[in-house]
């Protein structure tokens, strides 16, 4: 890579599901976690050689990405890792907000107690993940979770968007979701969301979903003001 980072993709295992998936999922994840950083050019050799990945097949994959905006050409005819703004990344978020409030209202109408009991599983596993900090497991969690309440809901087409802006605003999300005291939060938030869908209170439910993806906007966002106007340190003028 032309930032001159030693990035770590983990070779992709040749099995029935479509490589392209396979490949798409592990720079999907690379993306999350930060390895392929904001800006990032992409060299087809070394992702080929660290996916153990045909040009053909990895072409395809970054053709498919490119086309929902999480690449970015570049003056070099190559790829980088797109950019978000401020203004984008809150658009996001608030479509982020009531995409998932409807798919916990479809859930609410159509989960049966099983479904029910999964969700609660879930939710278990995604709690220990905030609780352990470990980034890469809080994203798996997290994309489970959601995943289980979207096939709930039956709407698969929620799960693909809300993935996407995910995706497009990973950079930012990754700030808030290293945040210990997010973390603690979150795992409140989460708590607060699967007990309105069990007690099947559908108000309260979109509402405390609607809340946690605004305060997951507004850690994000504040963390990278943070980092980008570091306050001051002040100096002490000397005494005589």
């Amino acid at each position: 890579m032309s930032n001159g980072a030693a990035l770590k993709l983990s070779p992709v295992r040749h099995q029935a599901a479509p490589l392209r998936n396979k490949i798409i999922a592990a720079l999907r994840s690379a993306i999350e976690t930060g390895i392929l950083a904001p800006g990032t050019r992409l060299i087809e050799k070394d992702l080929c050689d660290q996916l153990n990945v045909s040009r053909t097949s990895l072409r395809e994959a970054l053709r498919e990405l490119q086309a929902e905006g999480i690449f970015e050409p570049d003056s070099a005819r190559g790829l980088t890792i797109g950019t978000i703004s401020r203004e984008d990344a809150e658009n996001a978020y608030r479509i982020r907000s009531v995409l998932e409030a409807l798919a916990v209202e479809q859930f609410i109408e159509k989960a049966d107690d099983a479904a029910m009991r999964d969700l609660v599983r879930d939710g278990d596993i995604l709690k220990a993940a905030y609780t352990s900090g470990i980034l890469p497991n809080i994203i798996e969690s997290k994309r489970a979770f959601y995943d289980r309440i979207c096939t709930g809901a039956a709407n698969g087409i929620a799960f693909d968007i809300i993935n996407r802006l995910v995706l497009r605003t990973s950079s930012l999300r990754r700030h808030s979701l290293e945040r210990k005291e997010r973390q603690i939060q979150s795992i409140k938030e989460i708590d607060r969301l699967i007990k309105a869908i069990q007690n099947r209170d559908v108000e309260a439910a979109c509402k405390a979903a609607i809340d946690h993806v605004k305060n997951s906007a507004r850690s994000a966002l504040d963390a990278v003001a943070r980092d980008e106007n570091p306050p001051r340190r002040k100096l002490r003028g000397k005494t005589a």
